[in-house]
């Protein structure tokens, strides 16, 4: 994962030190380019003043987190000092859809389904467009262009300078998920049921196949394998070169959803289920062990230095031995957290449902 963190800096992706977007980078692998100092204790909280589902990115010593109130936030990395409020929502709020940041721009969706490009200095608006549908998808930002997923069933392309559609892809059903991006194809596994692969230039799907089942997780790219679960309580692995399903697996006496989406690092494939478990995978699908919380998990694992973090209902956050799936930290935020946590510039930063940001270092 190392290697992927330099490719991505050298192509311009993923600057160091930063967490730019939902899952750290275009694959969505969940992995930080550093390690976190220890012991990890908590530094500051925000009071957002509603839930925050939405999970944060970091970037040039800011993170950028949305909220229930509706409002888009900026903070001072090292101190939790507010930078600005945007309003981004008047209505419905910010939901699960997760800030990206890329040349100095936010970029975020509300559940009113309006697109937001911010300017991440000031706050102030740069443009907005508007979708059919309320956004929970994240964004993802590729040299010129922005994705966006929307309940109207399309995913987006629009002009990172002036939110200009480029082209839309129409699926049938909600796109949930944040798209995974490699190659300069973008690879959704929807609320329809199908995987598909959709070229970025222009829009083209290069091919979908069945997926097997509803799916709210986002896709995790390693190699030429997609692993994703779903709400046929299975993970699954899909082979990008052959277009077809490698694998599937499904715990052998708990059935729940997978609504978590997945972190894959050093040959392990980590992901979050309603089960209450955190399960660990070899790449063959085998279950290594599980390590098992008390309530469902809906947060996505941030890795770092062999370290799997993330948050429960149960309101606890927990720090995970990637290897061995033992406990190594712990922390009671006394809400549940399906935030997932975020990992740059030396802290941990994740939200929880009664309104706190959560920020920790050593």
């Amino acid at each position: 994962m190392r290697l992927v963190a330099a490719l991505l800096f050298a192509a311009g992706l993923l600057q160091a030190q930063d967490w730019p977007q939902f899952r750290g980078n275009p694959m969505l692998t969940g992995v930080a380019s550093e390690a976190l100092g220890k012991p990890l204790k908590l530094l500051w909280s925000y009071e957002a003043g509603d839930a925050i589902e939405s999970s944060p990115a970091i970037a040039g010593g800011a993170v950028f987190v949305g909220a229930v109130t509706g409002d888009l936030i900026s903070l001072d990395l090292a101190t939790g000092k507010l930078r600005w409020k945007y309003r981004a929502s008047k209505e419905l709020g910010i939901g699960e859809s997760s800030p990206a940041v890329s040349g100095g721009t936010v970029f975020v969706g509300d559940l009113d389904g309006m697109f937001h490009a911010v300017d991440a200095q000031t706050g102030k608006a740069r443009w907005t467009f508007k979708t059919m549908g309320e956004i929970k998808s994240s964004p993802v930002v590729i040299e010129d262009r922005v994705l966006i997923g929307s309940y109207d069933g399309a995913l987006y392309c629009l002009s990172v300078r002036d939110g200009k559609l480029l082209w839309k892809f129409q699926t049938e059903n909600y796109v949930h998920g944040t798209p995974a991006v490699a190659g300069g194809v973008a690879y959704i596994s929807g609320c329809d049921e199908h995987f598909r692969a959709i070229r970025i230039s222009d829009g083209v799907e290069l091919y979908s196949f069945p997926s097997g089942a509803y799916t709210g997780a986002s896709p995790a790219l390693a190699g030429t394998i997609a692993y994703v679960g779903n709400f046929n309580n299975e993970v699954v692995a899909a082979d990008l070169k052959t277009r077809k399903v490698l694998w599937r697996y499904e715990h052998p006496d708990r059935h729940f959803p997978f609504y978590s989406s997945a972190a894959v690092t050093a040959g392990r494939i980590i992901v979050g289920g309603r089960d209450k478990m955190v399960h660990c995978l070899d790449l063959s699908g085998k279950l290594l062990w599980t390590f098992q919380t008390r309530a469902r998990i809906d947060s996505s694992p941030a890795v770092s230095a062999g370290v799997a973090y993330i948050g429960s209902n149960d309101g606890r956050i927990y720090g995970i031995d990637v290897k061995t799936g033992a406990k190594v930290w712990e922390y009671e935020a006394g809400s549940a957290v399906s935030s997932s946590p975020a990992i740059a510039g030396g802290r941990l930063v994740a939200g929880s449902i009664d309104g706190r940001l959560l920020c920790f270092g050593p």
